[in-house]
C-alpha cells in the first residue's frame, strides 16, 4: 500500500457513503459524504484495537497528521495508552486555574454588580494570568506570591491585595467543587506590603465646594461627562452606580421623581431609592434628548453598548485642575456625608441615602419604609444648599 499524498487528498471526491484513504502505520483519512475529511489513527494496546481522532484536513495537514501519529506510536511503545492519556489531559485541562476561574465567573455573573464582576475578571484572567494553565490543585503559595510580588514592584500594592483575595475566592470555590484541597491565598496573609487605609480625596470646605461646582458648570467636554459631573453632587451615589445608570430606572414625572437602582448593581445587594431634587431632574431632562434613545444615561463616546469608563469622572476633575489627592469622583459622597452631618440632618437618613448597610435588619427595614419622605425633603434641601454655595453665598 502506497503512502498518501497531498494531491491525492485534495482530489478525493465525496461519495454517497464515507470511505477511507490509507496512509501508513495506522494513519488514514475518512472522506465523508459532506466532503469533510477526518484523520484517524488505529493502534493496539494489550491486544485490543483502538481509534483516535487527529483532527480535520486541511486544518491538520498530512505532515502534521503524521507527526501526531508518530508521537502516539512512541507512547504505545513506552507502554502508554494514548486514549487514556488523552482523557487524563482533558480532565486536567478542565481543572486548571483558568478553567475554574471561567466557571466561577459564570456562577458569579448575576451575583456581583457589573463593575465588580468586570474588575474581578480582570484581576483573575489578566493580573493572575501566569497561573491560568496550572492545575489548580497543584498551585503552591510561592507561585501566587511571585505573581503578587510583580504587582508590588509596579507600585500597585492595593491591587496585589485584591488579587490575593480574588484568587482566594476561586480557590475556595475549587475546594467546594472537589478540585482543590487547600486555599493557598490564606498562607500569604502578612506576606505582602501592608496596604494603606483606603480614603477618597474630597473637598469639604463650603467655599471651595462652591468653586468646584462653578468649575463643573464651566467644564467643556462630552455631554454625558458634563451631565455625570453635574449630577454626582446631587445624588452622591457611588461612581459605579452613576456610570451604569439606565434610563429605565428613572421616574422624572410627578411629585416624587426618583431613581431606583436595582439590587444587582448595589454593593449591599438591596434596591436603593434615590429621591431626585428639582436640580437633578433638570440635569437629566437636558441630557435625555441626547442619550435617552439608548439604554445607558451616560453611554461611552464611541459605543452606546456600554457606559462611560470608571476613570471618566476622575479624568475630568484632573482636567479642571483638581489633583487626585484633592478631589475624586467618590469624594462627592464624602462631601455630602460631612456637610449633611454638620448641618444636623438625621444620621439614619444620611446613612440610608449613602446606602450604607444597617447592621440591625429589623431597624433597616423600618427605616427604609418610614424615612423615604424625610429623605426626599433632605435631598431637596441639600440641592438648594449646593446651589447657594455655587452662587457664592
Amino acid at each position: 500500500m502506497s503512502a498518501l499524498t497531498e494531491l491525492a487528498i485534495r482530489n478525493a471526491k465525496a461519495r454517497e457513503k464515507p470511505y477511507k484513504l490509507y496512509d501508513e502505520r495506522g494513519l488514514y483519512l475518512i472522506v465523508r459524504p459532506d466532503g469533510a475529511r477526518w484523520w484517524r489513527f488505529r493502534f493496539a494496546v494489550g491486544g485490543r484495537e483502538k481509534l483516535l481522532s487527529l483532527g480535520v484536513y486541511p486544518d491538520v495537514s498530512l505532515r502534521r497528521a503524521r507527526e501526531k501519529r508518530d508521537e502516539l506510536r512512541r507512547q504505545v511503545a513506552d507502554g502508554v495508552d494514548p486514549a487514556v492519556r488523552r482523557r487524563a489531559d482533558k480532565v486536567a485541562a478542565a481543572d486548571t486555574f483558568g478553567a475554574v476561574v471561567e466557571e466561577w465567573l459564570r456562577v458569579k455573573k448575576t451575583a456581583l454588580t457589573e463593575s465588580t464582576w468586570q474588575r474581578e475578571r480582570h484581576e483573575l484572567t489578566v493580573l493572575a494570568a501566569p497561573l491560568s494553565g496550572r492545575p489548580i490543585a497543584q498551585i503552591e503559595a510561592p507561585e501566587l506570591l511571585a505573581v503578587l510580588r510583580r504587582l508590588e514592584a509596579r507600585g500597585v500594592v492595593d491591587t496585589a491585595h485584591r488579587v490575593r483575595a480574588a484568587v482566594g475566592r476561586v480557590m475556595r470555590f475549587a475546594i467546594a467543587t472537589g478540585r482543590a484541597k487547600h486555599d493557598i491565598s490564606h498562607d500569604l496573609r502578612g506576606a505582602l506590603t501592608p496596604r494603606k487605609p483606603e480614603s477618597y480625596a474630597a473637598i469639604t470646605e463650603p467655599r471651595r465646594i462652591g468653586e468646584l461646582l462653578r468649575s463643573i458648570d464651566e467644564y467643556r467636554g462630552q455631554p454625558q461627562t458634563i451631565a455625570a459631573l453635574k449630577l454626582a453632587p446631587y445624588v452622591f451615589c457611588r461612581p459605579g452606580e452613576v456610570r451604569w445608570a439606565e434610563w429605565s430606572e428613572f421616574t422624572l414625572e410627578g411629585e416624587t421623581p426618583e431613581w431606583r437602582i436595582p439590587e444587582q448593581r448595589m454593593k449591599m445587594r438591596e434596591e436603593h431609592v434615590v429621591p431626585l431634587a428639582r436640580q437633578a431632574v433638570a440635569i437629566l431632562r437636558d441630557l435625555q434628548p441626547i442619550t435617552g434613545h439608548g439604554r445607558y444615561v451616560f453611554p461611552a463616546l464611541h459605543t452606546s453598548l456600554r457606559p462611560i469608563s470608571e476613570n471618566t469622572i476622575n479624568q475630568a476633575l484632573r482636567r479642571m485642575g483638581y489633583g487626585g489627592d484633592e478631589m475624586t469622583g467618590h469624594g462627592f459622597r464624602s462631601i455630602a456625608s460631612t456637610l449633611l452631618n454638620e448641618q444636623g440632618f438625621p444620621p439614619d437618613a444620611i446613612e440610608l441615602q449613602l446606602a450604607h448597610k444597617e447592621r440591625n435588619k429589623v431597624r433597616a427595614a423600618y427605616n427604609r419604609a418610614v424615612r423615604l419622605n424625610e429623605r426626599r425633603k433632605m435631598m431637596q434641601e441639600w440641592a438648594d444648599y449646593l446651589d447657594r454655595l455655587k452662587a457664592g453665598k
